[in-house]
């Protein structure tokens, strides 16, 4: 089967949305796909080797043919929409509700379109999507699974938190100001509490215990074994990845109950972790619930467990597979 990935007016960086498309795109090569990604200027992404094909197209003839072609992004949702049927059955793969490069409208007004197919790749998307009358298949990208495994090095002893570092407008609905403001006062009440990050975003200048920027498999598997507690404030994702990361390492995460806090999928109160309500006040009291269950281990089994059980990337690759040539 042949495939396009559309990255035209998107492009791939050292990012976790470039990343899931990467991995996804790599898994089909390896499935016996063949699989080009179309952009728009060259390929920025090093974090792991692309098998696909990468083509830096400069009009419609520069397309190759194709059985499917995918929108990745808002902005090569329009660019897909006319182009010639010679580049593959129309589909849309919404990772995010990109309110930060369009008004909602322009949104729904594109994902409305009745000659494209939508992909989501969360619950809280497909029913957001539903609120508007928009059907949708569901279809995660899935985990690598030997990346991110217990160490048996966590001290259940201390109090250690983590987070991802983000900054800039984009990352708004990150709410990594949530995790800065809840680390003192917990540090206030908890003595010798420390906080561990990591992102791509540059230094933080706050007074963070341990911060790596950009690391590679080993170093962030080790830091969030060494991480008791994950904070996630996030409330406009797709399907959240960092925490699923962690999870694998059965720790403890502790999310919010945003429709889309892009954890819907796996994220259960006192279950597979800790929500709490969708204000700040509840997200910090919330990590104090999990740090006084520290001794209820099962939770970060569960925790592991949800996570196997949403499948690695080959599982949810060959639903793909089978969604397009059910269609």
């Amino acid at each position: 089967m042949k495939i396009i990935f559309n990255l035209v007016n998107v492009g791939l960086g050292n990012n976790g949305g470039s990343q899931s498309i990467i991995k996804s795109a790599n898994t089909l090569v390896d499935l016996g796909c063949d699989v080009t990604i179309i952009d728009s200027g060259r390929n920025q992404y090093t974090w792991d080797v692309l098998k696909a094909n990468h083509k830096i197209i400069k009009s419609q003839k520069d397309i190759p043919d194709a059985d499917i072609i995918i929108g990745t992004g808002y902005r090569s949702w329009k660019h897909i929409l006319n182009l010639p049927n010679r580049c593959g059955k129309k589909f849309i793969w919404v990772r995010g509700f990109e309110t930060w490069n369009a008004p909602e409208s322009e949104l729904v007004k594109i994902l409305k379109n009745k000659d494209i197919i939508k992909i989501v790749n969360s619950i809280g998307l497909s029913d957001k999507l539903i609120s508007y009358n928009i059907d949708s298949f569901l279809i995660r990208p899935g985990n690598n699974f030997e990346d991110f495994q217990p160490l048996n090095i966590r001290d259940t002893n201390k109090i250690i938190l983590g987070g991802l570092y983000n900054q800039g407008t984009k990352r708004v609905n990150k709410r990594t100001n949530w995790i800065l403001d809840a680390y003192p006062e917990i540090k206030y009440k908890y003595s010798g509490t420390k906080l561990y990050m990591f992102g791509t975003d540059g230094i933080p200048h706050y007074p963070i215990d341990k911060y790596i920027k950009d690391p590679n498999k080993i170093e962030k598997n080790k830091l969030l074994n060494k991480v008791n507690i994950w904070l996630a404030p996030t409330c406009n994702e797709g399907l959240h990845v960092a925490p699923q990361e962690f999870m694998l390492t059965k720790g403890f995460v502790v999310g919010t109950n945003a429709s889309m806090s892009g954890m819907n999928d796996y994220l259960e109160d006192e279950v597979t972790g800790f929500v709490s309500d969708n204000n700040f006040k509840s997200f910090v009291a919330s990590i104090e619930r999990a740090i006084h269950s520290f001794h209820k281990t099962k939770i970060g089994e569960n925790a592991r467990n949800i996570i196997l059980e949403m499948g690695n990337r080959e599982d949810n690759m060959n639903k793909m597979l089978n969604l397009f040539r059910t269609i």
